[in-house]
């Protein structure tokens, strides 16, 4: 609560006498050796201190103590060392206010999570680190201020992901909310928002209040929520954060790359959809669940055919489904499944007949899938890119399967969207069915601009020699701004260097740089219909560090972010 700093010498006195106190080395509150991993909870205040900060400490270990993780507390900024911090899997930083880190334990949070921690942000966490831009990229958006303490509705836009699958579409709670200075939405995928017509005092019209994202090789999730000591004794508000400590530590997954300009198809309304074949789905809570078959449900409103379309579903034990495209108009679940493919949704069969094959033509890349893969019981997000006769699976963010029909008698391009219900026993559920098509690619001769930039990729200094950096530019339709998309896959300026992965690196951060067109693997460059710029290589994304004047382009790990984002200008 930011707003209420208060200026008497008594309060400064008793916010000072708290922070002393509550200072000390950290405090073990399980074995290591009895947990499955470990977390550590930050709590120091250089500002406004929240009275709920002990709820919080106490709520996160009995967490922690029926789950399987052991929690450490501390108020000391110490604890931000390289060696200190490698032992954790999350860091949670509960109702923190002001400036807590120096610049080497800056520099050692910031190497821990992009090596592959995790961050979780609660309430006041956003009142944190103003002049750290990385904090800021790390946690979503800044605090601007909030109105009286009252009750809102919640919208929970995103019931797959841990942290919020356990709620309904709404969820009415009393507690402080807070405003942004900016919308994190391009940047984060929203879990919750706030109804700002519930209460009085919101200011930001789209009004996320709960997130999450990857960052780099770690995770970052942030809820707005936990203002009130009451808060850590709602079993509601206790889940929540138990999901975002699992997610933030690897221990569960979601697809939390950043999502807009999605369609629902389906949200608890049929409306447009029709049932072929035997079978049905229940139609509950905003979610389908599979009975009896085989058959399909399919939406017949709409052909779709260069398209992304994400669903969530949860399987029970070793139940069987799965999600069709690709084929014409029937009413004949085989005819569909002869026609089209199916992604599957399946705990054991053959490889080319389990979760995340393309049923009968390709396995998933299994060690990929596993590991993103959440067990039955636990929801998962499905993503079905098709580009032409592409089809690109990923599971809960994470690519699984990449297939190309050759197949003369079947066609991406012709697409309905289906579900199956298998048959008796076998029990599949499904939410927020939503697509979204895709009309155009950063593909031809021109300027590329990054979308989360502003400004286009340039050859420094209008240089035209081999290993010359690539980088972003205010965009001045100069010659060393000009790339033209080959048939071969390359990117070429000058006409004969060819945008380059230096050294045929694969790691992230590999330079980008131009070099005598070869023809090698390291020059060939995937256009995507979403905008983002895939290295052949080392299918990792064309990236670029930051948004000044200069900011070079190198390859990683694709997120999804604006600053993997191209378009043509």
């Amino acid at each position: 609560m930011p707003s209420d700093r208060k200026t008497s010498v008594l309060r400064r006195l008793s916010v000072t006498v708290a922070a002393i106190t509550a200072a000390a080395t950290v405090i073990p509150a399980i074995p290591a050796q009895a947990a499955a991993f470990k977390v550590l909870v930050f709590s120091k205040t250089a500002g406004f201190r929240h009275d709920s900060i002990p709820n919080g400490i106490q709520a996160i270990r009995d967490l922690g103590a029926a789950n399987d993780f052991a929690v450490d507390a501390t108020e000391d900024a110490n604890a931000f060392s390289t060696a200190n911090l490698a032992q954790y899997k999350a860091v949670v930083f509960l109702s923190t206010t002001g400036d807590v880190l120096n610049d080497n334990q800056q520099a050692a949070f910031q190497t821990y999570v992009d090596g592959g921690g995790g961050y979780v942000g609660v309430h006041s966490a956003a009142d944190t680190e103003y002049n750290w831009a990385y904090y800021g990229q790390l946690m979503g958006a800044w605090f601007n201020n909030h109105p009286a303490i009252q009750q809102a509705t919640v919208r929970n836009e995103d019931r797959a992901h841990a942290a919020t699958a356990h709620l309904g579409a709404t969820w009415s709670r009393t507690d402080e909310w807070y405003n942004y200075r900016t919308n994190p939405r391009p940047n984060v995928r929203v879990l919750q928002s706030l109804d700002e017509g519930s209460y009085s005092g919101g200011g930001m019209g789209d009004h996320p209040i709960t997130w999450c994202h990857p960052q780099s090789s770690g995770r970052a999730f942030y809820t707005g929520l936990g203002h009130t000591k009451e808060s850590y004794a709602d079993p509601n508000f206790r889940t929540l954060l138990l999901g975002g400590i699992r997610y933030a530590a690897k221990a569960t997954n979601a697809d939390c790359r950043p999502e807009t300009g999605y369609t629902t198809l389906y949200n608890g309304s049929t409306t447009g959809w029709s049932q072929a074949g035997p079978g049905s789905f229940a139609n509950s809570d905003a979610t389908l669940t599979s009975q009896g078959g085989m058959g399909m449900l399919w939406y017949n409103a709409k052909e779709f055919r260069s398209y992304s379309v994400k669903l969530d579903w949860k399987m029970t034990g070793d139940s069987n489904s799965g999600v069709i495209v690709g084929f014409p108009a029937t009413s004949d679940p085989d005819a569909a499944l002869n026609t089209g493919y199916e992604v599957q949704i399946d705990a054991t069969d053959t490889p080319d007949k389990t979760t995340g094959a393309v049923y009968g033509f390709k396995s998933a890349d299994i060690a990929a899938r596993d590991a993103a893969l959440n067990p039955p019981g636990q929801w998962n997000t499905y993503e079905l890119l098709v580009e032409g006769e592409r089809l690109q699976v990923f599971l809960n963010g994470t690519k699984i399967n990449d297939f190309t029909n050759t197949d003369p008698v079947r066609s991406l391009q012709q697409g309905y969207i289906g579900i199956q219900n298998h048959g008796s026993g076998d029990v599949v559920s499904f939410r927020n069915i939503r697509v979204k098509e895709l009309t155009s690619t950063p593909g031809g001769t021109g300027a590329l601009k990054g979308t989360g930039s502003g400004r286009c990729l340039d050859v420094s200094g209008a240089s035209q020699a081999n290993g010359a950096q690539a980088q972003v530019w205010d965009c001045n339709g100069q010659s060393n701004q000009q790339w033209t998309s080959t048939a071969a896959g390359e990117l070429r300026v000058y006409g004969g260097k060819c945008l380059d992965v230096s050294g045929a690196g694969t790691a992230d951060g590999a330079s980008v740089i131009i070099w005598d067109c070869n023809g090698q693997n390291n020059q060939k460059w995937r256009l995507n219909a979403d905008g983002t710029i895939t290295a052949v290589g080392a299918n990792k994304c064309l990236d670029v560090n930051g948004t000044a004047n200069g900011s070079k382009a190198r390859i990683w790990t694709c997120t999804g972010g604006t600053n993997q984002r191209w378009t043509r200008v």
